[in-house]
Order: structure tokens, then C-alpha cells, then sequence
């Protein structure tokens, strides 16, 4: 007897997560362009339904990522003392380690929001005037960010953290109104180490 599998629907008649293909098939038919996946367990099947089609996709990239880094791109990583707390973020060249921006610290930040703000940053400046055209960072948090064009933080904004929250208008701004090519990347510490870019403070 065959297991039961569980179906995820991205984009259907009703998108969500269904118990049998039968349900499955009723929820695609006649959409154009339907996004679905079967799972072998419930909580997978929700995970990657929470997660969203695009991030689930890059998942299954990470899991295929060749046996080194591009050395020819940049690193962005961000590091803060409590969370929130001091934060500061810096991107470097992944051959050389040279530090190519470093911003910060700021207050009452996340480590999310740095991270999001050195993806950005790092995007614009070999948009802008680099022959690299890809770039590393070991959160998928910010990459999803980034991808969605939207900062998702659940941080308050206070005089405190003005200045950060200006920044984040800023990038978000920038992404809404650019189109670029550089190629963001996973970097794959269990197989890779730390990230060129990581402040050393774990």
C-alpha cells in the first residue's frame, strides 16, 4: 500500500494544501500555468506552501550548489550584539576579503534588516560600476526580501531606529525601480565556511 502523500498548491482555483491528488486535480484544472507539488509529510507539505513557490524553488538550487563559490563576486553579511540591538553590515570581495562598504553600526536594529540592507547595497554597486555580476549572503530571509521587494520585519520604528528605517525605504525604492542583473546567491557554509563577508563574532 502506497504512503499518502500530501499536495501543495501555489497557484490554483484555491491555493493551500490538500490531502489527495483527487482534491489537487479539482484546485489546477483549467489554470493557466498551475503551481502544485506532492510531499511525503503534512509538515513539509505546509512548510514550503508558507514559504511560497519562488523560495521553495531556490531551496532545491541550494541544495545543487556546485562544489565552490564564484570567486569572481562580491559577500554581503550583517552582525548585531542583541536582536534587536547594534547593528552593522559590510560587503567584501569574495577572492580577496578586501572590504568593499561597511555601514553602521546603527540602533535598535535587526540582524534581518542588515542583512537586507547589504544584499541591496552590494546589488546596486556592481549594478552600477563592477564586472561582477554575482553576489553571496548566507540568509534566505533577506534573499526573500529582496526577491518580494519588501522589508517583512516585525521591528517597531522609533527615533531610535530613524536612520535604519530610512535606509530600508531607500532600498526598497531602489528595487521597485531598477531592474538588475546581478545573479544573488545562497553561500553554502556547512560545505563553504563562513562567508567571506561574517563579522567573526559567533
Amino acid at each position: 500500500m502506497s504512503k499518502q502523500k500530501f499536495y501543495v498548491v501555489w497557484k490554483g482555483n484555491n491555493p493551500g494544501v490538500y490531502k489527495s491528488w483527487e482534491k489537487c486535480q479539482n484546485e489546477i484544472k483549467n489554470v493557466n500555468g498551475a503551481l502544485f507539488k506532492s510531499f511525503a509529510s503534512l509538515e513539509e507539505a505546509k512548510k514550503a506552501y508558507d514559504h511560497g513557490y519562488e523560495e521553495y524553488k531556490q531551496s532545491l538550487d541550494y541544495k545543487n550548489i556546485s562544489d565552490g563559490p564564484e570567486l569572481n563576486s562580491i559577500s554581503v553579511d550583517a552582525a548585531s550584539s542583541g536582536n534587536p540591538g547594534l547593528m552593522e553590515y559590510q560587503g567584501v570581495d569574495t577572492d580577496t576579503k578586501v572590504i568593499l562598504f561597511k555601514m553602521g553600526p546603527f540602533n535598535n536594529a535587526t540582524n534581518n534588516i542588515g542583512e537586507f540592507l547589504a544584499l541591496v547595497h552590494g546589488i546596486a554597486i556592481l549594478e552600477k560600476k563592477s564586472d561582477k555580476k554575482i553576489i553571496y549572503s548566507d540568509s534566505i530571509t533577506a534573499m526573500s526580501w529582496v526577491r518580494k521587494k519588501h522589508c517583512h520585519t516585525k521591528l517597531k520604528r522609533n527615533e531610535e531606529n530613524e536612520e535604519v528605517f530610512v535606509l530600508v525605504e531607500r532600498a526598497i525604492s531602489w528595487l521597485k525601480e531598477n531592474n538588475y542583473s546581478v545573479i544573488i546567491k545562497k553561500w553554502d557554509t556547512k560545505n563553504w565556511g563562513e562567508i567571506p563577508a561574517d563579522f567573526g563574532r559567533k
